[in-house]
């Protein structure tokens, strides 16, 4: 996991566990530390993106990141934009570009991959709890 140190307005994130911690001065996170990092990890070649500022930073990062052959999914319900026109054009842009759009649902349980995973009652409990209004329908084409 890559953390920046740009206040996140949400402390109480606990990112003790986080890789690496980055100050954010550049708006594509694909910077030399988070290089570094990949480039050690030959493994991993799938990279889940979520955050603020979709038109902007999740955009520039997921557009660097697919040009150096990583795949890319970008969690739609847990990325936002000043606008909604702004972050629909910057999903559709990035879906164009070869982005995986899903949402949070999708990604959790996918990445527990069955119901067998130990922690999975945990897991339904997040995605149970009623999700906020994301206006992303009103979007038919995403």
């Amino acid at each position: 996991a890559v953390v920046s140190t740009q206040s996140t307005g949400c402390e109480e994130l606990n990112t003790a566990h986080y890789k690496i911690k980055c100050p954010k001065t550049k708006f594509s996170m694909v910077i030399p530390e988070v290089q570094t990092f990949l480039q050690n990890n030959p493994n991993r070649q799938t990279v889940i993106l979520f955050g603020i500022e979709a038109h902007v930073c999740i955009q520039q990062t997921a557009l660097d990141l697919l040009a150096l052959g990583y795949k890319v999914h970008i969690v739609v319900d847990a990325t936002s934009s000043r606008t909604d026109t702004d972050r629909f054009f910057a999903f559709q842009r990035m879906r164009q570009a070869g982005a995986h759009l899903t949402t949070s649902e999708s990604m959790i349980l996918g990445l527990a991959g069955a119901s067998d995973h130990p922690n999975f009652r945990e897991l339904q409990k997040l995605i149970r709890t009623e999700a906020a209004e994301t206006n992303l329908l009103q979007f038919p084409c995403l």
